[in-house]
């Protein structure tokens, strides 16, 4: 997230994407490095165990929020 908000700081639009698992903590990192209006995009966890395919699928579910926010 660290990247991320560096990125977001210099004007380039960026994203980042975590599982759910990570919610918590990414909005904690977010905060501290005051950007708490900065959250990312949540895929369901795990996907370590899932196959090409599966993580694709979650991948398009999340596709549309991720270039609206890179886009408006």
């Amino acid at each position: 997230m660290h990247d991320t908000t560096k990125l977001e700081n210099l004007g380039i639009p960026s994203v980042p994407v975590a599982t759910t698992e990570f919610m918590t903590a990414a909005r904690a990192q977010a905060s501290a490095l005051g950007r708490s209006d900065f959250d990312a995009v949540y895929v369901a966890h795990p996907i370590q165990d899932q196959t090409k395919t599966e993580i694709e699928a979650r991948a398009d579910a999340v596709l549309a929020e991720i270039v609206t926010r890179l886009t408006g």
